[in-house]
């Protein structure tokens, strides 16, 4: 009987606790993704629209 009574008298607080994990689980978890997104992948360098693209544009990957 005595394990009940345990049971009800603590449930929104073992509630609470079970919330709070979740809620710092999802938070390392979105601070972790964002983390591997910087760092994954550079901006690459768009040409500039205004300027007709040439061949050398198109050929040669090392210009910038």
């Amino acid at each position: 009987m005595g394990i009940h009574y345990d049971y009800k008298s603590t449930r929104g607080e073992k509630a609470m606790k079970k919330e709070a994990k979740r809620k710092a689980r999802l938070e390392e978890r979105r601070a972790k993704r964002m983390s591997q997104n910087k760092n994954s992948e550079p901006q690459k360098k768009m040409h500039d629209i205004d300027k007709p693209i040439t061949l050398e544009d198109l050929t040669n990957p090392d210009k910038e």
